[in-house]
C-alpha cells in the first residue's frame, strides 16, 4: 500500500519521501512502481518522460527528513501499537501545521491521533487495494479533526484522481469493511458447512451480485492475515457476532504463520 500511495503521489506531481523500518523495503517498492509505470508506458496510458520524471519525485528517507512534509500518510502493519508509535515518532519531526493521515482500514481515528500533539491535523485516509488502480478513498474524522484538514484531503485526493466519501463518524470499520467483512464471513461460514465449493460460492457473488471477483478470491487478496486483525478489532469493539471470525479463516492464518503451508489465502492452500 504504501508504494502504491507513493506512486499515486510522484505521479500527480507531489515530491515523495519514502520511509520503512525493514532494509531493502523502500528500494523493493521503487522497482515496484517503476515496473507498473513501464507497463503504463507500455500501453500508451503515459509518456516515458512523465514516467521517469515520477520515479525522480521518489525520494528514500529516514524519519527525520519528514520535518519538510507539509502531509505524511502511514500505511504500515494492521496493527494499533505499531501504528501508535509511527505517529509518536512522527510527532517529534514534522511541523505543527503538517497533515498526519493514517491508512487504517477499521481502527479509531480518535485514538491514533492522541499519539500527536495535533489531534486536529489527523485523519483516516484509507486507500484501497491497489492503491494506484482503485477509485475510492475513505476520508475518516475524528472526533478531533478539523473542517480544514479535510478539505485538504479531499484536494489531495482529487488530486491523485480518487473520489471521496468522508465519514462524519469516527466509528469501527468505517463505511466499507462495516459491509464488507460480515461478507466474508458469511462466505467463508458457508464453505465450513458445505454447502458450496469455495469457486461456486465466488461465481454465485460475481454472477448474482455483480461484484467484479468473489468475496473469498477478494479475501486472498487483501490477506488473510489483515482480514483477520479486522475481524476480532470489530469483534471487540461491537461484541457482535456478525463480526467474530470463522474458524476456517484463523485455521489458515495459523498455518501461514507456522509456515505449514505455502501461501496464505483460499485459493493457495
Amino acid at each position: 500500500m504504501g508504494a502504491g500511495i507513493s506512486q499515486l503521489a510522484a505521479v500527480s506531481g507531489f515530491e515523495v519521501l519514502m520511509h520503512d523500518a525493514a532494509p531493502g523495503a523502500v528500494g523493493r517498492g521503487k522497482d515496484r512502481i517503476a515496473a507498473r509505470l513501464a507497463r503504463a508506458v507500455e500501453r500508451g496510458q503515459m509518456t516515458a518522460d512523465a514516467a521517469e520524471a515520477a520515479m525522480e519525485r521518489l525520494k528514500e528517507a529516514a524519519l527525520e527528513d519528514f520535518s519538510v512534509a507539509d502531509v505524511v500518510i502511514e500505511a504500515v502493519v494492521e496493527v494499533m501499537d505499531v501504528k501508535k508509535a509511527v505517529f509518536q515518532s512522527l510527532d517529534a519531526v514534522v511541523r505543527p501545521q503538517a497533515l498526519l493521515a493514517t491508512n487504517t482500514s477499521s481502527f479509531s481515528i480518535t485514538e491514533l491521533s492522541r499519539s500527536t500533539r495535533h489531534p486536529e491535523n489527523f485523519l483516516g485516509m484509507h486507500f484501497f487495494n491497489p492503491a494506484p488502480v482503485m477509485k475510492l478513498v475513505e476520508l475518516v474524522r475524528g472526533e478531533d479533526t478539523s473542517d480544514e484538514t479535510v478539505a485538504l484531503a479531499q484536494d489531495i485526493a482529487r488530486r491523485f484522481g480518487k473520489e471521496t466519501v468522508v465519514v462524519q463518524k469516527d466509528t469501527p470499520g468505517f463505511v466499507v469493511n462495516r459491509i464488507l467483512m460480515p461478507l466474508f464471513i458469511e462466505a467463508m461460514r458457508i464453505l465450513e458447512e458445505g454447502v458450496a465449493s469455495k469457486e461456486d460460492i465466488d461465481k454465485a457473488v460475481q454472477l448474482g451480485l455483480n461484484h467484479p471477483m468473489g468475496p473469498l478470491t477478494l479475501a486472498d487478496f487483501t490477506g488473510l492475515d489483515v482480514d483477520l486483525e479486522v475481524m476480532d478489532y470489530l469483534y471487540d469493539e461491537f461484541h457482535d457476532d456478525r463480526f467474530a471470525a470463522p474458524q476456517v479463516l484463523r485455521r489458515l492464518v495459523r498455518a501461514g504463520r507456522l509456515g505449514k503451508k505455502s501461501g496464505r489465502g483460499f485459493y493457495q492452500y
